[in-house]
């Protein structure tokens, strides 16, 4: 005999899936909000606020009031921000011996 499978959620299991689904669909999007942003990147809206008033970070600001970002030109910052590592300095030669002094 065959059984019947649940095809329906409680309303726990769908406040469930709609929780996580609203973590996941603002990162979805081509343009993010501070407050994405900040999420996205781990840090506070403050932090985020100190970065676009240095114009340390690229920014979008239309009408002069709410500010986005493009999520493709964040994560070329990031990108852009890499530290290189001691190891990779010493594997490629680049150290004190390669310093160019400046008469």
């Amino acid at each position: 005999m065959e059984t019947i499978e649940n095809k329906f959620f409680t309303k726990e299991q769908l406040e469930r899936i709609a929780h996580e689904l609203s973590g996941i669909l603002p990162f979805q999007k081509e343009f993010l909000s501070v407050a994405e942003l900040s999420i996205y990147l781990g840090i506070s809206m403050s932090a985020v606020y100190k970065l676009t008033s240095k114009n340390e970070i690229p920014f979008y600001c239309p009408g002069g009031k709410k500010i986005y970002f493009k999520k493709q030109e964040i994560n070329q910052w990031i990108e852009e921000s890499r530290v290189i590592p001691d190891s990779e300095i010493l594997e490629n030669g680049i150290g004190s011996n390669s310093l160019v002094q400046i008469p």
